[in-house]
């Protein structure tokens, strides 16, 4: 039984591992193990099987994409074991109606979806690519905390009856009136504590964003992000995000594909010749998705073929053939919006979702150099 390819399954979780084998030509998972979770029980099992099924047996092992992040990948294929990285929302599913699952199934189902290649790979970063993924996702995690005191903040105020009859919140203004108001017994210790929280986050997101500015300069991001910053609301935290989360964007092999990845196009269910079709999938990177969709609101506002002193600025530095293909993009983003929105009535979120998945196809084309 020498020169097979025996695929296992691995169902990973924080305490623990459940891994099988699974065999294209029996169909079947066999010799299920669950151990704790530590990679040097994977190499053991491996070397458990090719007792059974010789040493010159081929594995490839794979785990959904989760909380492991790409850990277990490096420290296997470090052991020279050839690992994969499954997008969850790419596996085959079963279809009975009423499912099952244990961590024992799961495992099937990754080494069936293995064997019959029923599944899209994890696109693994480089080092640098994952540092940085980090760090931005780190600073996002930051903005959300200061979101969410701001939201306790005006909630206090309202609660006690502090109402400020400025025009917007968050100004120096509107800062300069919390400092001024003078609660009674210790709600003035909790306004206090509440602006102090505020104050730490905004100074530090002030600084975090003064570094993703550093980091944009490296040179595998210094061409790739000014190109992308051509883009109306996109700016180097989004440029640089959505470098980083993609990677090669050449693996995909056009525009239509790249925005399915990110989950930004329409899902269908048809039957004969009855077709209908669905919301967007929200398949493949969700983080990606939701900068795309934010940038696209930029397109909801200002004249079709304006451009602000910001936009120029970042444009500066980037080839005429780049800037007019940036050009032709922001005008027909924000022509199809008014003309969605205006013409045929369509909701906001619903345009925006639309032009988002433009922006994604635009921004293929920027950086696999499709522009003409």
């Amino acid at each position: 039984m020498n020169n097979i390819t025996v695929y296992v399954g691995m169902d990973v979780h924080k305490e623990s591992f459940t891994l099988c084998d699974y065999l294209i030509e029996t169909e079947k998972a066999s010799h299920t193990r669950r151990t704790h979770a530590d990679y040097k029980e994977v190499l053991k099992y491996l070397e458990f099987l090719r007792t059974i099924y010789g040493n010159d047996t081929n594995f490839i092992c794979g785990y959904e994409a989760g909380c492991l992040g790409y850990t277990l990948y490096h420290q296997l294929t470090n052991h020279n074991v050839n690992c994969v990285i499954l997008a969850p929302t790419t596996m085959l599913e079963p279809r009975s109606g009423k499912r099952i699952k244990t961590d024992k199934r799961d495992a099937e189902l990754i080494g069936k979806c293995l064997a019959q290649h029923n599944y899209s790979p994890v696109h693994v970063p480089t080092s640098t690519d994952e540092e940085t993924k980090e760090f931005l996702r780190m600073r996002d995690d930051h903005k959300l905390a200061l979101k969410k005191v701001k939201q306790q903040i005006l909630s206090f105020c309202l609660r006690h009856d502090y109402r400020y009859e400025g025009k917007s919140h968050w100004t120096e203004a509107h800062v300069n009136w919390l400092k001024s108001l003078k609660p009674e017994a210790l709600y003035k210790e909790i306004l206090d504590e509440y602006l102090l929280t505020y104050i730490n986050l905004r100074d530090k997101l002030e600084r975090l964003d003064k570094r993703i500015e550093e980091l944009a300069l490296k040179d595998e991001y210094r061409e790739p992000v000014k190109k992308l910053c051509c883009f109306i609301g996109v700016q180097t935290h989004t440029a640089l995000s959505v470098l980083v989360e993609v990677g090669d964007f050449k693996r995909f092999a056009s525009a239509n594909q790249f925005a399915a990845y990110l989950g930004l196009v329409p899902g269908e269910e048809s039957s004969g010749d009855e077709k209908s079709r669905l919301g967007i999938t929200k398949a493949g990177n969700r983080h990606v998705r939701q900068l795309l969709i934010e940038s696209s609101q930029s397109y909801s506002k200002g004249q079709i073929g304006h451009k602000s002193k910001a936009l120029k600025s970042r444009q500066i530095g980037n080839s005429p053939q780049v800037i007019a293909y940036a050009d032709k993009a922001n005008e027909r983003l924000r022509r199809k919006f008014y003309k969605m929105v205006l013409g045929k009535s369509k909701k906001h979120n619903v345009a925006k979702t639309a032009i988002a998945r433009e922006l994604a196809c635009f921004m293929w084309g920027m950086i696999t150099d499709n522009i003409a």
